[in-house]
């Protein structure tokens, strides 16, 4: 059934043995006993002493008591259909070496912008509201419909189960949005929120599929230039010219806004209505960027924008003010979704008592949230008055009377030191100097620099590693030192205290996945198109993933070539910034087509020639750069060969070319769709057109 055995209490059933067949342990062992260092090398093509090595070398140095490991990862394990599982397997085994909550452990994201964290935790994302709150669904009649669905339950006296309180930070949110239109008679304003249908996904790839099939009829384009990044992008850039309207903000014209100029696209055909908005560089305004260790660093102006150029905060503030001024002249469906905001009246909101803050500086506080009432303690004593910047989510309400725009980052702006974000103190304050260096920036949750770091001790509160500890227990006057311990509680031989894993409702780690579409335990299978046969099952691919379009899966014997796709130093994303600058250009001027020694004798291709790759969704040119980076693979007994294109470049800006997305099919990883940018099949030919 994929989820854990309880007892009679609706506690988690726990063999410390570890010897029960269908205990953790003994399930995860039987899981991978197929998986041997001969199977595993034959299924990568990794050569097995080197493997072994690695294995050995990684086991030794991170294992043993005192020492830790990291596992740092990028696109490279995110972008294929079984991404999700990919990070599964380096959890599993960072939890089976110990190296969770330690100084020098965890698995980190290596990101591709420098605010992806940030933009994860405001809800870039479609499936999450601020503070990964669950988006609700058409289902949610009620705010209490969303809240039983939402908030998970724990029998078990010893789990903090902290998503208990999630009803107080839901609440809160809505007081954010709607202030004093958010009461308890109304649901603190639920019911005019956008709902999700159940079982439907709106993540890229579904929202472009929605698109060319004309449900989708205008587009808000920030920041993002799909004609190129997008996956499959000859279908997307398709997608888009058959919109209504297509608005893009950005710094310079892109192949998004350009989509009517498209080689080979008859403009007159194009009968989308084209907005373009300029936008401020990130050296052009200020604000909070958030990286993946969850510091939250302020960064200031260094230059005004040029011309008619905005931040995006007052591209989104004028926008909205005309939103609201709109419906509530002409109403409309759910027209008190929008008129009912707080928006409007922000100078007039708890807010307002800091006089004419900038704008910037004003959604900062929102974030935090305000006291929305005078709130008194159970002695009668206020506490917070009215206005007050609330100083921790640990006092947020569920009866309305506190706000938050962002239930993690209720610390980050407090009346006692302003804008917590905007600290520079380069002083390493932990007593073992494991450079933490607490007071530069500010770290969601509540200054926490190391999550879970309750796992690095013993039973008795010891560190694990006495030298780099993170944190120790005291004693019962002074509890713990160090780092700001993940909960309170004593340790876990000590009365009153709770397991180590708060977020979690058992209270401990998650060896055993459930809730993943796909299954709790990682089990291999290939991209949606491979060379080879799945050996270690009968199932080719992830049984779990949305297949868009299976008229274009490649035969390996017409395209039996691997592909992948990455970026290089003098370019940035979809090129729109780095392409327009001539230096950068003169560095890296054209998309290159980088292969093996081998593959290029095998079809007589030398670096600098011409060379076209054709997908069974399109083709591009490029020139050949032959390296020793790559070698052939001996896969299963037979070689396989790939190459590599950076996706940089479109038919826009300076430098042009084409675009290695062309090439990339409309496929998404089971659990989270990103696409499978990674793996997929071309061919290669010499010579361009």
């Amino acid at each position: 059934t994929w989820s854990l055995q309880k007892d009679e209490n609706g506690i988690v059933k726990k063999d410390k043995t570890l010897q029960d067949p269908n205990c953790v342990f003994q399930l995860l062992k039987k899981q991978y006993e197929r998986y041997t260092p001969d199977m595993v090398c034959d299924i990568t093509g990794a050569d097995k002493e080197t493997f072994l090595k690695i294995c050995e070398t990684y086991a030794r140095l991170t294992g043993p008591v005192g020492k830790s490991g990291t596992i740092m990862y990028a696109m490279g394990t995110t972008q294929h259909t079984h991404g999700t599982q990919n990070i599964r397997t380096y959890a599993i085994l960072q939890l089976l070496l110990a190296n969770i909550g330690m100084a020098g452990g965890g698995i980190n994201a290596l990101r591709g912008e420098s605010n992806v964290q940030g933009s994860t935790d405001h809800c870039l994302l479609w499936h999450i509201l601020p503070g990964y709150l669950k988006v609700p669904i058409a289902t949610d009649v009620t705010l209490q419909d969303h809240q039983d669905r939402a908030t998970p339950k724990s029998e078990d006296p010893k789990s903090a189960n902290w998503w208990q309180n999630y009803p107080k930070y839901m609440v809160s949110l809505l007081k954010s949005w709607y202030g004093d239109n958010a009461t308890e008679d109304n649901d603190f304003g639920f019911g005019w929120l956008p709902k999700c249908n159940p079982g439907t996904n709106y993540s890229h790839i579904a929202l472009f599929e929605a698109m060319e099939r004309g449900e989708v009829k205008g587009l808000i384009c920030w920041g993002q230039n799909p004609a190129v990044g997008g996956a499959n992008a000859g279908r997307e850039r398709k997608a888009m010219q058959g919109l209504d309207w297509l608005v893009t903000v950005d710094l310079w014209q892109t192949e998004t806004c350009n989509v009517w100029q498209e080689p080979g696209v008859n403009p007159a055909d194009i009968q989308t209505e084209f907005f373009v908005l300029p936008a401020a560089a990130s050296f052009e305004k200020e604000g909070s960027i958030v990286n993946s260790g969850r510091w939250s660093q302020w960064r200031w102006k260094g230059a005004d924008p040029p011309g008619e150029a905005m931040p995006d905060l007052e591209i989104v503030n004028e926008l909205m003010l005309k939103l609201v001024e709109l419906y509530e002249a002409d109403g409309g469906p759910n027209a008190e979704a929008i008129t009912k905001l707080r928006w409007k009246g922000w100078y007039d909101s708890p807010a307002g008592k800091y006089g004419a803050a900038d704008l910037t500086d004003l959604v900062s506080r929102e974030i935090n949230g305000f006291a929305e009432a005078d709130i008194l303690d159970d002695e009668g004593k206020v506490v917070y008055k009215k206005g007050d910047l609330m100083a921790t989510f640990g006092h947020l309400k569920t009866d309305g009377t506190t706000s938050s725009s962002n239930w993690l980052y209720t610390q980050s702006y407090n009346e006692k030191d302003g804008n917590r974000q905007k600290w520079r103190d380069n002083t390493d304050y932990h007593p073992a100097g494991i450079g933490l260096y607490s007071k530069w920036s500010w770290c969601w949750p509540v200054n926490r620099r190391i999550i879970y770091n309750r796992a690095s001790v013993d039973l008795d509160g010891n560190p694990w590693d006495e030298e780099d500890f993170v944190i120790r227990w005291t004693g019962p006057d002074t509890k713990w030192e160090g780092d700001v311990p993940d909960g309170g509680w004593a340790p876990m031989n000590m009365e009153g205290t709770r397991y180590a894993f708060i977020m979690k409702p058992e209270g401990h780690s998650h060896i055993f996945g459930p809730g993943r579409a796909d299954g709790p335990f990682p089990e291999h299978y290939e991209p949606l198109e491979s060379p080879i046969a799945n050996p270690l099952s009968g199932t080719q691919n992830d049984p779990a993933i949305k297949v868009w379009r299976p008229e274009e899966i490649a035969d390996p014997n017409e395209y039996p070539i691997v592909c992948t796709t990455y970026r290089v130093t003098e370019h940035w994303q979809a090129g729109q910034m780095t392409r327009n600058l001539p230096w950068l250009v003169e560095l890296m001027p054209q998309v290159f087509i980088e292969m093996s020694e081998e593959l290029a004798s095998e079809l007589g291709i030398e670096s600098a020639e011409a060379v076209t790759v054709e997908s069974t969704r399109g083709s591009i040119q490029g020139v050949a750069i032959v390296t020793k980076r790559f070698k052939p693979f001996t896969i299963m007994g037979k070689t396989v060969h790939q190459i590599g294109i950076p996706w940089h470049w479109g038919f826009s800006g300076l430098c042009q070319g084409d675009s290695a997305n062309i090439l990339t099919p409309h496929v998404g990883d089971a659990n989270t769709m990103i696409p499978e940018f990674k793996a997929f099949l071309v061919r290669v030919k010499k010579g361009g057109a």
